[in-house]
This record gives structure tokens, sequence and C-alpha cells, in this order.
């Protein structure tokens, strides 16, 4: 069973979200990196770049696919994580921690509608049967 904290919002596309002063941080969940397996490669968004909720914003590739990341809200990419650049295993090492992808600044009035951690732990159950 994959990990799901309960202290992050969860996308339905397996991103999760940390809030963290005025920003969020970004990652894809255990579950999504389970899936995809060994990661080879990572493409991130420019920092400055504007997003709008549920766009492609990034992509992972492993060796057996190739996956879009999506933005789970709206706004401006302050900061993306150089480390996964070189190192995309950190993201199957630890994806909650040193595996995430970019921080992101929501744009004023944004919307942001997650699943809890039990709202995406019932989404990750149903796609498996």
């Amino acid at each position: 069973m994959s990990q799901i904290p309960k202290t992050l919002r969860y996308s339905k596309t397996h991103e999760w979200v940390r809030k963290e002063d005025d920003h969020y941080t970004v990652g894809i969940t255990d579950h999504a990196q389970n899936m995809l397996g060994d990661l080879v490669y990572i493409e991130l968004p420019d920092i400055e770049s504007h997003l709008e909720s549920g766009q492609e914003c990034a992509v992972v590739e492993s060796v057996k696919a190739a996956a879009d990341i999506y933005c789970p809200l709206a706004g401006e990419v302050i900061e993306i994580n150089e480390a996964i650049i070189d190192n995309p295993q950190l993201i199957n090492e630890d994806p909650y921690g040193q595996g995430w992808l970019f921080r992101i600044k929501p744009f004023e009035n944004t919307n942001i509608e997650l699943l809890t951690a039990a709202q995406y732990t019932q989404q990750v159950a149903s796609e498996a049967h």
C-alpha cells in the first residue's frame, strides 16, 4: 500500500500539495511513482511560468513510460527542485521529501480544490479494481 500522508492535499491526477507560508510545494504521490517505476528523466516547468489548474506542467519518464504532470492549482512557479533534474531517483526514494518537483505561488482568488488524504485513498483503491 502506498504512503498517503494525512497532512497533504492531493489532485485526482496523483500530484500532492503542501501549503508553506504564501506558496505551495508540489510533487507526485508515492502511488504515482510506484506505478511509473524507476524514473530516468524529468522535465520541470520554467521559473516564473504562469500555470492554470489542470494544465500540463512537467513530464516524468521511467524505464516503462512517460507521464504528464498536471498543475494542481493556478499560480506562478517560484522555484524548481534542481536536485531531481540530475537525480530523478530522488522522486522514487522520497516522493514527499527530497523528491518534490516545484513550488508555486497561487494567483489571487485562486480556488484550490484538492482531495483530502481520505478522499485520495478512496480514489487509489477504486482505481485498483
